[in-house]
């Protein structure tokens, strides 16, 4: 059993019997204040999302296979949708597994995965995934097309219009997502909370999660 929350931008929070982990927590950069990693594991998709402030029990910042608690972590290089493809891959893709449930965190990366990458991710039940486009990050159309490469059970949309953040780029609204995937809808409020995978419906789903 676990718990995500969405904290804005790409910061969400994994809270497991025995760890948090944390994605992204700089939110800094988006006009907001850091998410809280005293004692957390933070993982960071691209250098950029740093907290300012570090007091987490461990920062993992790129590729390599890592275990701590009850959390397997797999971080697979991936290129940053504001690079150009000679610019190599700054960001990392995160493959969780908690329990049974496996997790694909993809960040703000360019809107295809190659065959290497997808081998790594294998099958996850959900996908984090940035839908606000704008050239920063992926848009509704091209999360779409990865997640229908990955085939997952369900997906948590973010990065996307809030005005309570000071994004670089105009973000489009998640809603957006749900057309371009014909899929269900679960609002999960301000936390979802995920007894075992088998309480994943069936049918691919957007999880919508309120920003906390």
């Amino acid at each position: 059993m676990f718990d995500i929350e969405y904290k804005g931008a790409n910061a969400v929070i994994f809270t497991t019997k025995k760890l948090k982990v944390v994605v992204d927590p700089g939110l800094d950069i988006a006009g907001h204040k850091d998410v809280a990693v005293k004692d957390s594991v933070v993982l960071l998709t691209e250098d950029r999302l740093r907290p300012k402030s570090n007091d987490s029990r461990l920062l993992f910042d790129g590729p390599g296979e890592y275990e701590v608690g009850d959390v397997s972590i797999v971080g697979v290089a991936a290129r940053r949708n504001i690079d150009a493809e000679d610019q190599g891959k700054a960001s990392t893709i995160y493959r969780l597994t908690i329990d049974d449930t496996k997790i694909a965190v993809l960040g703000n990366i360019a809107p295809k995965l190659d065959d290497d990458q997808l081998e790594a991710i294998g099958m996850v039940d959900i996908v984090v995934v940035p839908v606000g486009g704008g050239g920063l990050t992926l848009d509704s159309k091209d999360a779409a097309a990865i997640i229908r490469q990955i085939e997952p059970k369900a997906v948590v949309p973010v990065h996307f219009d809030d005005p309570a953040l000071k994004y670089e780029v105009p973000q489009e609204k998640a809603d957006l997502i749900v057309t371009e995937l014909s899929a269900g809808v679960i609002e999960a409020g301000p936390k979802f909370k995920l007894k075992n995978t088998s309480s994943i419906p069936d049918r691919l789903s957007v999880i919508m999660i309120s920003r906390s």
